[in-house]
This record gives structure tokens, C-alpha cells and sequence, in this order.
């Protein structure tokens, strides 16, 4: 390579699309004990390999067109309305839709309610297999924990909003999903303290430690929500 040739700046690679996703957190409780629902994303993917995660993924087309048996409270759709382009809560709905969709897809529970019927003309794909199952999703119980950006050195960004459930919501289990083919390889219940224990991103860890932290206030509705992003290189958290 010549002088001139070395002498030329690199351009510096553009980061990825920020796309917009949804995980969810399912929770159960017994007793005093809080446990965890969470997946093993095969050792073979290129984003996360072998990480313990909560079920997730973008929000896709089909999810602004899939029809709910209850609504998102209000409170938890003004949160998730809060510092975006969006203003529309069709918006905050489709995130919502997007953490159950992906949550059926990834692990097989169907979350919502079995006896008001099987949604009528699902989208098509995974929403279809959903309505096949006779449960018809409900957002009502759905609660919004926290919301986090991917940094720009990643190579997927998401804007992430998490989602939290308790698991009696869940009106249906599809066997079979979860194998060492799949996405995700394996399933666990842990314990909020025995979770921190898996090998999982820092993300997660903050976001477990604030379902900790809601849990013990009591869930309030209208409490604050973290926001966590990168600026100017630094790991930031804020609040909407």
C-alpha cells in the first residue's frame, strides 16, 4: 500500500437500522419467592449466542393489525408513548402485540384469554398459529418495566421496550418449540437472585434489578420507568 494510499481516512461504518422490539419478563409467584421465565438463544445465532434472554423480538407489520380481546391501561401505553416519534396508541398496542407474538413464537405460550373465541382473519404466519390455539390476546395484564437502545456498535440495534406478565396469563403451552434446533434451546424458572447467576447481558441484569425494584413498590402504574441508551459513549439511564 503507498503513503497516499495509508494517508486516506476510513470512512467510519454507519450503524445499524434502530428497529423498534418487545420483550416480555413472565413472572411467577409462589409464596414469597418471584421466579423468572427465561430462554437459552442458541450457541449458533449471531446476536446474543448463548445467552440467557427474556423472549423478544421487532415489531412486525402484522402486529398493527391483530385484534385484542383488552386494551393496554392507559397508563402503560402513555409510558410507552414517551419520548419517541410516535404519538399514536396504536403504536404503543403494536409493541405490546409484538412481546406476545414473539413470546408464541419463541417458547410456545399463548397469552390471553380462551373463552371469548379465536380471534377472526389473524394476519397470516405466526399470528394464524396463534388464533389456532383458541386464545385470544389480551394486553389488560400487560405491564411496561423498561425501555433500553441497542449502542451503535452492536451489530443489530433494537429499541427494546420490556414488558412484564404474570403468568397465570398464560391460556395455552405449545409443546415442541423450545429443542436444540430452535431459537431458543432451552427454557428456565429462576429465582430473581439465581437469574443474575446466568450468563446474561448487562442489560438484563439492570432490567431484572428494576423488576426487583417495582415489584417491592408495588407495581404502581404510574411510576417512572428506566430508560437506558448510550451517550456519547457512555452507558446513560434516565427515566420517562
Amino acid at each position: 500500500m503507498s503513503a497516499a494510499a495509508r494517508d486516506v481516512p476510513t470512512a467510519k461504518a454507519a450503524a445499524p437500522r434502530l428497529r423498534d422490539a418487545a420483550t416480555l419478563i413472565l413472572v411467577e409467584r409462589t409464596g414469597a419467592q418471584t421466579r423468572v421465565l427465561m430462554g437459552k438463544r442458541h450457541a449458533g445465532l449471531k446476536f446474543l449466542p448463548g445467552k440467557f434472554v427474556f423472549p423478544g423480538g421487532a415489531v412486525e407489520a402484522a402486529d398493527r393489525r391483530m385484534s385484542v380481546a383488552g386494551p393496554l391501561d392507559p397508563n402503560v401505553a402513555a409510558k410507552l408513548l414517551e419520548k419517541t416519534r410516535h404519538s399514536s396508541p396504536d403504536f404503543a398496542r403494536a409493541l405490546a402485540l409484538a412481546a406476545l407474538r414473539e413470546t408464541f413464537e419463541e417458547t410456545g405460550l399463548a397469552l390471553g384469554v380462551s373463552d371469548c373465541g379465536a380471534p377472526q382473519n389473524p394476519p397470516e404466519g405466526v399470528w394464524a398459529r396463534f388464533a389456532a390455539t383458541g386464545v385470544y390476546p389480551s394486553l389488560d395484564g400487560l405491564d411496561f418495566l423498561a425501555r433500553a437502545i441497542t449502542p451503535p456498535s452492536r451489530p443489530k440495534r433494537f429499541d427494546a421496550r420490556f414488558f412484564v406478565a404474570d403468568a397465570s396469563l398464560v391460556a395455552h403451552r405449545t409443546p415442541g418449540v423450545v429443542h436444540a434446533d430452535a431459537e431458543l434451546v432451552e427454557l428456565v424458572w429462576t429465582p430473581l437472585d439465581k437469574a443474575l447467576e446466568l450468563d446474561i447481558r448487562p442489560i438484563t441484569r439492570w432490567v431484572l434489578g428494576d423488576l426487583a425494584a417495582a415489584a417491592h413498590s408495588g407495581m404502581d402504574r404510574q411510576r417512572k420507568r428506566p430508560f437506558y441508551r448510550q451517550l456519547r459513549g457512555k452507558a446513560w439511564r434516565g427515566e420517562l
